[in-house]
């Protein structure tokens, strides 16, 4: 049998920056200011491919009433030299469950962020936001526009 192991899955990684992956435990920010989104490189920068992070338990507060908004965060990007690390996503979108911001912000901050961190070719955040007063908000905010 052939192997079919690729030469980046043999070389050894170095993953220095990741400061919150290594932690045992986790201290959740209190704002998305406080959060800190990391990245590691791209093991396969040659190739467009995407990466879909989904976050079904997305909660913030609404800046109005102080009231808890109930949300869905899909997250697809394609990767250009650096991928977003999925411990300190997680901590970054805990971090809104605390901070009052409208759905059409929440969503395009998640975006705005990304592409600050990684600097992704594509990427798309949609924000589906459970029914307040009987309505429903979807947003989807695109890098590039």
């Amino acid at each position: 049998m052939a192997n079919t192991r690729s030469k980046t899955d043999t070389e050894p990684e170095t993953h220095d920056g990741l400061t919150l992956l290594r932690q045992n435990e986790s201290r959740y920010p209190s704002s998305p200011n406080e959060a800190q989104l990391e990245s590691f490189e791209n093991s396969h920068p040659e190739r467009d491919y995407w990466i879909e992070l989904d976050c079904p338990e997305f909660t913030s507060i609404c800046p109005i009433t102080g009231q808890p908004d109930f949300g869905h965060i899909t997250i697809r990007y394609i990767a250009d030299k650096q991928c977003v690390e999925s411990k300190s996503l997680k901590l970054y979108l805990f971090s809104f469950r605390n901070h009052g911001a409208f759905h059409e912000a929440v969503t395009n901050r998640i975006l705005d962020d990304l592409v600050a961190t990684i600097h992704p070719r594509k990427a798309i955040v949609c924000g589906r936001f459970r029914p307040r007063g009987g309505i429903t908000i979807n947003i989807e905010a695109t890098y590039p526009e």
